[in-house]
């Protein structure tokens, strides 16, 4: 039983180290503010078109950011929960021996 349950624990570590190999992506404006994130949800860049920056001004580069960064946070949790979606169902099925099923 606990062979399975320490099994369970390294696939969590498996996912999550994965988790942190895919990339996300959340944009406005066509591309003009990009944010790339992990699927973990950890933000690992912020690209802004130079000439859209020259036009914008303070107030709607921040709302924008926040846009974008909310995009992709979304993203990272779609994937995230279809990973552990798909783990779940993997260990469950391994953990049905434990309970005679």
């Amino acid at each position: 039983m606990f062979d399975k349950l320490f099994a369970a624990q390294q696939k969590a570590e498996e996912i999550k180290k994965r988790l942190d190999t895919i990339s996300v992506y959340g944009e406005v404006e066509n591309g003009a503010i990009r944010i790339t994130a992990t699927a973990n949800k950890a933000i690992t860049a912020v690209a802004i078109d130079e000439e859209f920056l020259k036009g914008a001004d303070k107030e709607e580069l921040e709302e924008l950011l926040l846009t974008a960064i909310n995009k992709a946070m979304a993203s990272a949790e779609q994937v995230s929960a279809a990973e552990m979606q798909a783990s779940a169902q993997d260990m469950l099925g391994g953990l049905g021996g434990m309970f005679g099923q």
